[in-house]
């Protein structure tokens, strides 16, 4: 469960824009904004090497930040709102942080990990996780780190819901539907089917045949078939050799 408090020292910066973001990148910092409860959004920045301590600790990207801003006294407890990753390296390129009560619920996305192996994938079966997180609801320190859900029972063809990884710990509201919700499955691996061979008009020709009608290069036509290019035929009704 999450509980873990970290402090998280912020720089506040005067100007906005990309080109300023741009800057406070190449200084090792990275831009931000704390939104307070009911206060004018408040621009931030952060050492890349703290941000990266903060959430990778054990809570992760669900950790209660205590910030303070540089020079200031004044501590408020905050979530990661939203990130922003640089498509190619993925590094935290922006972060928003929300300032809490931690006396208050909250909504969060928590991760799902499967845990076991089904028996369907040792028969041939594939397994595959359909909802990576769910939405839920609890106290700031209560949102769970992340969620398990054993599929060593899956058999090929079975599906697991929400609703099937039992009920949430106290304090915590699933938001999700749990009976549409799917989580895994487990299905027959997808085989590649080669399509048949377009049929031909006609019969196939044998190795070496001809044609119908056609007569191989040098042979004469046979008796019946008429006579060869180049003879003449006969006058119709004349005779080799009459009597006279």
């Amino acid at each position: 469960m999450a509980g873990e408090r970290v402090k998280l020292q912020v720089h506040e910066r005067e100007s906005r824009g990309s080109a300023e973001s741009r800057r406070l990148r190449k200084q090792g910092l990275i831009p931000g904004v704390l939104y307070g409860r009911g206060k004018q959004p408040h621009p931030i920045s952060v050492p890349e090497r703290e941000l990266r301590r903060v959430l990778t600790g054990g809570q992760g990207l669900h950790a209660i930040l205590d910030v303070t801003l540089e020079g200031q006294k004044t501590t408020h407890p905050s979530i990661l709102k939203d990130y922003q990753q640089h498509p190619v390296r993925g590094g935290l390129i922006h972060i928003d942080l929300q300032e809490v009560r931690l006396d208050q619920p909250i909504q969060a996305q928590v991760v799902v990990e499967l845990v076991g192996e089904p028996v369907g994938v040792t028969e041939g079966g594939v397994l595959s996780q359909v909802s990576r997180e769910i939405r839920v609801e609890a106290l700031p320190m209560e949102i769970p780190e992340h969620l398990e859900l054993d599929v060593s029972g899956m058999a090929i063809g079975d599906t697991l819901r929400l609703v099937d990884l039992g009920p949430p710990t106290e304090g915590v509201v699933y938001l999700d539907d749990p009976e549409e919700t799917v989580l895994a499955t487990v299905t027959m691996p997808t085989r590649f089917v080669e399509p048949e061979p377009e049929e031909v008009e006609g019969e196939e020709l044998e190795e070496g045949e001809l044609p119908e009608g056609e007569v191989p290069e040098g042979e004469e036509a046979a008796e019946g078939e008429g006579p060869a290019d180049g003879e003449e035929a006969a006058p119709s009704g004349e005779q080799e050799n009459s009597e006279g």
